[in-house]
């Protein structure tokens, strides 16, 4: 059985291609970075791995009109292994995971936040407001200090 389950991000949008012919298909190849679930040495650096990805026909659309950089998704399919010959003569091998299924893995929002974090801003200098400053535009109702009394669970 060949099949495989990645959760990661885009490292840059998809490179969409289409095959030539009548019948053209699209083509989209993207990269994920998967975290790696055990750091090494005791280092403290997240590490991840970078795996290339292939999608073909509906699925490369789907990577052309909604992928971007950063993205998270979740990708199901199986891994292709294949080799050629570079402009040197060499003999170069290929590892893909050629996409059978891809979904997001987290919301439009939560996925717009995580790109605002990644770009630097104006904002970003300012300090973030302590929870009981945060609006109540964040989907979370502010609880005043000294209510632990009153809630039920402790």
């Amino acid at each position: 059985m060949n099949k495989v389950i990645l959760m990661g991000r885009l490292t840059r949008d998809p490179e969409i291609r289409y095959s030539a012919g009548d019948n053209a298909m699209a083509i989209a190849r993207y990269t994920l970075a998967v975290d790696r679930r055990f750091r090494r040495d005791g280092n403290d650096q997240q590490s991840a791995d970078f795996i290339g990805c292939v999608a073909f026909g509906r699925s490369a659309e789907f990577a052309e009109k909604y992928l971007r950089q950063g993205t998270k998704i979740v990708v199901t399919g199986r891994i292709q292994t294949g080799s050629y010959t570079n402009r040197d003569g060499q003999k170069v091998y290929t590892t893909d995971v050629v996409v059978e299924d891809q979904e997001f893995a987290e919301s439009k929002a939560a996925s717009a936040e995580n790109s605002m974090m990644r770009q630097p801003s104006p904002m970003a200098s300012s300090p973030m407001p302590s929870p009981s400053q945060a609006s109540a535009g964040d989907g979370f109702m502010n609880i005043p200090d000294g209510i632990d009394e009153e809630l039920p669970f402790n």
